[in-house]
């Protein structure tokens, strides 16, 4: 159910207005990027739902590390079923889980963060403006785990401008 192109682009940069999107999220509903503006939003790319190092990111970072109201997206290219289960166990309560599945990365390739060796994307983290630009991004290696504190850093930051 996506609008993009599935070649791999380079990350969207700090300053640039974040390529727009529709996926489904945990629970079939369409989720379109440029719709949620008004407000703050992370993007956050992940290869596999119920992976250690996902479930780890993922736990209620909203809560915990200062986000709130930023809405926050989870995007791998688990299929919408396997989303939902994950967030029905572990229950990131603020993080809509958005599927990438098919075309088969499309939006992880517009963001150039899928990693076609392995076939699903890296950990990329994109904070965007109200207005939908980049303010913010960490694009991490497969296995490498995010500083979550850096995304707390980095609304303040965004709060503040």
């Amino acid at each position: 159910m996506t609008q993009v192109d599935t070649a791999q682009a380079s990350p969207p940069a700090v300053g640039d207005v974040a390529p727009d999107f529709t996926l489904e999220d945990q629970h079939g509903r369409p989720v379109t990027l440029s719709a949620l503006r008004g407000a703050p939003v992370l993007l956050m790319f992940f290869p596999h739902a119920f992976s250690p190092i996902c479930t780890g990111e993922l736990d209620d970072l909203s809560e915990t590390h200062g986000l709130g109201g930023v809405q926050v997206l989870g995007i791998s290219c688990d299929p919408g079923e396997a989303l939902r289960e994950f967030a029905d166990r572990h229950g990131p309560r603020d993080t809509r889980l958005l599927s990438d599945f098919w075309p088969h990365g499309a939006v992880s390739r517009a963001y150039g963060v899928f990693f076609e060796p392995r076939g699903f994307p890296v950990r990329g983290s994109f904070l965007l403006d109200e207005e939908g630009v980049v303010r913010w991004s960490l694009v991490n290696g497969p296995g490498e785990q995010r500083d979550a504190d850096a995304y707390a850093a980095a609304v303040a930051a965004l709060r503040r401008s």
